[in-house]
């Protein structure tokens, strides 16, 4: 009951194990206006719902310029990555339909790690939600063909982790016109209404129709102060010369709320361009070594899968063998049987041969004892005598051909005790060669699978026998320029990115229906056909190559 904003406040950073806790705060809602809790003040105190339970959101309060330079801790960037994703979505930060399609990608790639074809099937994605619901109606496309774009380039992110991934997607959407802006309905003096534009650069003047490009800008660094009286904001330009410029707002509670984000933005802004507390020198030193601990880490579970994948197309490759033989083995015990079957049948058949040959042999015995003793018997007559020779003379023939026939059973007895002698040499050999194979070795002697990673890889202790992360100096210069190498790639990528953003933007746009463009997409189009493709960084800037006191001068005419 007596806790301020601050007991409650470094109890959750404490539960979330964050110590960049200077971009965040707990907001809450008054009568549709967004606050703030205040740190020195009472949590009950605060003109909060008197319904229990009284609820806040942890959010991002304040934006970094440059994500990857600023934030440290691993936490602070998923936070971060969580927020402004769901400000996309939510289409509260405007994004084009390209870059939401490239950004969906390194969010697929944060959540699954790296794509594998057999995992990640068609409709994997089905049930995501990765694109504003403003771009999906834009286009005639189905699911399918938006999840099919979403994972050519998804693939492209191999070897991503997931905080780098989350990375990728901060560094892509902090240039997006709405990032990190919170936009306040104000008017000028002469009654006209217009847009407040405050974020991690400075306070910027927008078109109410138009939130992506302001009119005019004034960076943090040209004011000198900034105060309110009830409805009406005064700012104050560094530049004492410079007649102070005034503006109303709809409520008291805004100009509170106006002049909290400006203290804090303008803190942050200043302190960027100051050198580093020793407590952020200390958090990103432990960054870097952390960071450089992971990647030594994944050096090895990549070496360690690479083996294990080795291994396994090792056992794969003898698993292959192993059933060729396998079939080989089974295919000799088929020859095998056929050759004892061919075997036992040519032996049967020459047996019957053998029984037939001697059969006619008897035969032909039987007929030249009948010759002889027809010869023998004595013919009185002449015709008896002529029959007689016709006779012998016939069975003569029959003897010729009885002997011809039995010479010839004789020899195909011979040839198929040839054939009976050929057919179990066969068959030795086949039970030669299933021997062999039977006896072969199944599995050559193969290298172990790496162990598994212990569940617990915080216990590792990486000091003495394991890993040391002493940094020395060749270390640090070889780090230096992997860091340079690093550089010179993303910006090759960046320029691929560009043109593969392009290429998609072209594919795509056959199958726009124009008729549901919404009022920024047109704004959009518009910048981009002008040639509007620099950074939101260079607009602003370009925004204050005028002079303060025109700007001043320009706001007051609007």
């Amino acid at each position: 009951m007596k806790w301020k904003g601050k007991d409650l406040f470094d109890l959750v950073c404490r539960t979330l194990g964050l110590r960049e806790t200077w971009f965040f705060g707990l907001q809450y809602t008054i009568k549709d206006t967004v606050a703030w809790l205040k740190m020195d003040k009472k949590v009950l105190d605060h003109d909060v719902s008197k319904e229990e339970p009284v609820t806040f959101h942890f959010l991002a309060k304040f934006y970094p310029e440059n994500a990857e330079e600023e934030l440290v801790q691993e936490i602070t960037q998923h936070l971060f990555f969580l927020q402004v994703k769901k400000q996309i979505l939510d289409e509260k930060i405007y994004c084009p339909p390209e870059a939401s399609v490239l950004l969906a990608s390194y969010a697929v790639q944060a959540k699954y790690g790296d794509y594998d074809p057999s995992v990640h099937k068609r409709g994997f994605l089905a049930q995501e939600e990765l694109l504003p619901k403003r771009v999906i109606n834009l286009y005639q496309m189905t699911p399918e063909m938006w999840e099919e774009r979403i994972t050519a380039w998804y693939a492209e992110h191999r070897g991503r982790a997931r905080d780098e991934a989350e990375m990728e997607y901060l560094k892509i959407a902090q240039d997006l016109e709405m990032y990190g802006v919170n936009y306040f309905a104000i008017r000028n003096k002469k009654g006209t209404e217009l847009l407040l534009g405050v974020d991690a650069l400075g306070l910027h003047i927008y078109d109410p129709e138009n939130r992506l490009t302001p009119k005019i800008s004034f960076p943090w660094n040209e004011i000198r102060n900034i105060s309110y009286s009830d409805k009406e904001f005064t700012i104050k330009p560094l530049d004492k010369k410079i007649d102070v410029f005034k503006f109303n707002s709809s409520k008291l509670r805004v100009n509170k709320l106006i002049l909290q984000l400006c203290i804090g933005n303008h803190d942050l802004f200043m302190r960027r361009r100051k050198a580093d507390s020793l407590e952020v020198q200390q958090m990103k030193a432990q960054a870097r070594e952390e960071k450089a601990r992971k990647q030594m880490e994944r050096q090895r579970l990549a070496r360690e899968k690479q083996m294990r994948e080795e291994a396994e197309r090792t056992r794969d490759e003898l698993e292959r063998r192993l059933l060729q033989m396998k079939e080989e083995a089974t295919m000799a015990n088929e020859a095998l049987m056929r050759s004892e079957e061919t075997a036992d049948l040519l032996a049967e058949k020459a047996q019957i041969t053998e029984e037939e040959a001697k059969l006619l042999a008897q035969k032909a015995a039987e007929a030249e004892q009948e010759m002889q003793r027809i010869k023998a018997t004595a013919i009185r007559t002449e015709e008896e005598k002529r029959l007689m020779e016709q006779k012998v003379l016939e069975a003569e023939v029959l003897a010729l051909k009885m002997a011809e026939e039995s010479e010839r059973r004789a020899k195909e007895a011979d040839q198929l005790k040839q054939d009976l002698q050929e057919a179990r040499e066969a068959e030795r050999r086949a039970k030669q060669k299933l021997l062999e194979i039977t006896t072969k070795p199944t599995y050559p002697p193969m290298n172990p699978i790496p162990a598994p990673l212990p569940p617990d890889i915080s216990s590792f202790n990486l000091i003495g026998d394991s890993l040391s992360f002493d940094f020395k100096d060749t270390d640090m210069k070889r780090l230096s320029m992997e860091i340079e190498k690093e550089k010179v790639e993303y910006m090759e990528k960046s320029k691929h990115l560009q043109e593969q953003l392009n290429e998609l933007k072209t594919e795509i746009e056959a199958l726009k229906l124009k008729e549901r463009e919404t009022a920024l997409d047109i704004l959009h189009n518009e910048n981009s056909d002008r040639g509007g493709t620099s950074s939101k960084h260079n607009t602003i800037k370009k925004l204050t190559l005028q002079s303060a006191k025109s700007r001043v001068a320009f706001f007051e005419e609007l």
